[in-house]
């Protein structure tokens, strides 16, 4: 086994030691079938539904705290009824988020933003897809973003 391998796992894998005992399985028997040494390619190959599910999940709510951040608003503006430009625009890009970067459902995204409607979030959410096609300052603060939310 190439050497990293197993580091690379424990850091990669963290949620039940279950899982990673399954993944050891899997590798192994991927690599006896194939004939060739495990590498960390083999590695990312062979367990990438594995590794996908173990990413760090992100909430809505670490999400509105960093977008509130980002534009310098109150979170409970963010939640709140406020309908001003400067509160509700960082509102859609934090709803936005949160459909792309959650598992949640939009009825679910609605109940926290403050009990809004699910074609609420459905609006904020086409809203940015347009805006992030013309306007590039948006373009570049939700991929910032997104990269910070993702570290």
């Amino acid at each position: 086994m190439a050497p990293g391998v197993l580091e690379f796992l424990a850091h990669r894998i963290t949620s039940n030691v279950r899982v990673l005992e399954g993944a050891l399985q899997r590798l192994f028997a991927f690599a006896s079938l194939m004939g060739r040494e495990i590498s960390l390619d083999m590695t990312q190959e062979c367990l990438t539904d594995i590794l996908r599910s173990s990413d760090r999940k992100v909430s809505i709510e670490e999400i509105q705290r960093k977008v509130a951040e980002h534009y310098n608003i109150r979170l409970s503006d963010m939640i709140g009824p406020k309908r001003v430009r400067t509160v509700a625009r960082p509102r859609q890009i934090a709803m936005y988020l949160s459909k792309q970067m959650t598992s949640r459902s939009l009825p679910e995204i609605g109940r926290r933003f403050g009990g809004r409607d699910h074609t609420t979030i459905m609006h904020g959410v086409k809203k940015i897809e347009e805006l992030r096609g013309t306007d590039r300052s948006i373009a570049e603060d939700l991929d910032m973003l997104r990269r910070l939310l993702e570290a």
